[in-house]
């Protein structure tokens, strides 16, 4: 692996800290180099708080008397192209041009209006040399929500489900019947602590009672988001305790009460996850998993709103039920969580 491979792959594993903590920005390592060794490096840690480039900054004045010097011989690698706005922060193009850091590498543009090339450009006539492109899909794959939300103006969109070996989802009857393992529900709370929100359909919040949090794993448990066109569930269930905001899309009324904050929808028929995520872009939220049932999962599957679809299947064989999702994409992996196997499957647009 080149070099300049080797210190990008290790601003992407800092970047991969801040994962469920930086939304709705994107996730950023950046790393500083002199004398092919690594004299700093940081992540951008917290939404509104110091971006990589500070951090990194930061951590080499702070072990270094002579950092001035070794910042002006040395490359800062950065996973996402440098910002070039006042936002909740200072621009970092303006920290690397104040401490005359002389070469700059990037994985990729970022793709932010008041960005996207602004920051490049910022460098380059400050005299810094640039280069562009670096480990570039893989940095673009680690903010894919990032990505999908600044260009496609709507959340990214990840499906879960787990199905029987023979292919089914859920009994017939309704009842719960648990498909995975424990291993497979202990990664799903951790996958819940990374993204912005969790959504489910009417008929899940009746037949499970769910808490739609965080429970066996570290991190802040995601909004939820319900769809119950009639507003036909009891207020007392589960998902509506008012511990973190909850979205509750529906054709009655517009109204806040407490964290539950209901949406009325303009038409029930038709374009219901398109409208739904395009009020979750409104509301910031920049990537949701949607856990259910079969109906809510098609209903996006069928209307093309999916990036990424996580399929755990189980052991178990009931020859008869409700049969599972049906999603064609591109498989980017297959692995066992404890007994049960994972595959994971993005849509590849034809």
């Amino acid at each position: 692996m080149a070099l300049h491979d080797i210190y990008m792959q290790r601003c992407l594993e800092l970047a991969a800290l801040g994962a469920g903590n930086v939304s709705p920005n994107p996730m950023v390592g950046a790393v500083i180099v002199c004398d092919e060794k690594i004299i700093g490096e940081g992540y951008h840690q917290k939404y509104g708080e110091a971006h990589a480039e500070v951090n990194a900054v930061k951590m080499l004045t702070d072990r270094y008397d002579n950092h001035a010097d070794l910042l002006q011989r040395g490359t800062i690698y950065v996973s996402l192209e440098p910002c070039a706005h006042y936002g909740k922060t200072p621009p970092c193009a303006d920290l690397i041009i104040k401490h005359r850091i002389p070469r700059v590498v990037v994985g990729c543009r970022d793709p932010f209006a008041q960005v996207d090339g602004k920051g490049i450009e910022k460098l380059q006539a400050a005299g810094i040399e640039v280069l562009v492109g670096v480990l570039e899909k893989e940095c673009q794959w680690l903010n894919r929500r990032f990505f999908t939300k600044v260009q496609k103006q709507r959340p990214y969109v990840i499906l879960k489900w787990a199905q029987t070996a023979d292919g089914f989802f859920a009994p017939a009857d309704g009842s719960q019947q648990w498909i995975t393992g424990p291993e497979s529900r202990k990664l799903v709370h951790q996958w819940r602590a990374q993204e912005d929100a969790i959504l489910v359909g009417k008929n899940t919040v009746l037949a499970d009672n769910p808490q739609l949090n965080v429970r066996y794993a570290e991190g802040r448990s995601p909004k939820r988001v319900v769809i119950d066109r009639r507003l036909e569930l009891n207020t007392e269930l589960n998902v509506f305790d008012h511990s973190v905001e909850t979205l509750i899309f529906n054709e009655v009324k517009f109204d806040v009460i407490g964290k539950n904050k209901y949406i009325a929808l303009e038409d029930f028929e038709r374009y219901v996850p398109e409208y739904i995520t395009f009020q979750l872009y409104l509301q910031d939220i920049q990537s949701v998993i949607i856990e259910g049932g079969a109906q809510t999962l098609n209903s996006f599957i069928n209307a093309g709103l999916w990036d990424e679809a996580r399929i755990f299947t189980g052991a178990p064989v009931w020859l008869k039920g409700i049969e599972a999702p049906k999603v064609h994409g591109t498989v980017v992996s297959e692995q066992f969580v404890g007994a049960d196997q994972l595959t994971i499957i993005t849509n590849t647009p034809t």
